[in-house]
């Protein structure tokens, strides 16, 4: 029974994981198309501070503390699909980390990246979470 709900945590947390990190990418977009200094900017550090610290941090440990729990509880820790999914969470969360430095440097009004490349980034999560399913589901080795 501890394994259904550790399991039901972890998907429940990699779903709210998952919509911040698809919904941060799209906020610097629109917050790069505002003025800089404008009233419009403040609105969108606000809006990308509350999303990364209610939803996408909080997430990111939740996912971790109950992935973990998880690969113990099924001793999955010595499987190939397991390291494979490991690695791609170690992508989404080297990605999570640049997205926070990201909004940083927007907040200190540096733009270095187009509204283009934003959007090409935010494929990073979608391209993983694939990867993710097929390694949990499939468990091709």
């Amino acid at each position: 029974m501890l394994y259904l709900w550790l399991k039901a945590g972890h998907v429940i947390f990699v779903i709210f994981w998952m919509a911040g990190l698809f919904m941060l990418p799209r906020f610097f977009v629109y917050h790069q198309e505002a003025p800089a200094g404008s009233p419009e900017n403040a609105i969108w550090i606000d809006r990308e501070r509350k999303l990364m610290k209610i939803i996408m941090w909080p997430s990111l440990f939740a996912v971790w503390g109950f992935g973990l729990a998880l690969a113990v509880s099924g001793e999955w820790y010595t499987q190939g699909w397991f390291h494979a999914k490991l690695a791609m969470v170690l992508v989404l969360t080297a990605y999570h980390m640049w997205l926070a430095t990201y909004a940083a440097k927007l907040e200190r009004g540096e733009r270095q990246l187009t509204g283009r490349q934003l959007r090409l980034l935010n494929e990073i999560p979608g391209i993983t979470a694939a990867v993710i399913v097929v390694m949990v589901i499939v468990k091709p080795f």
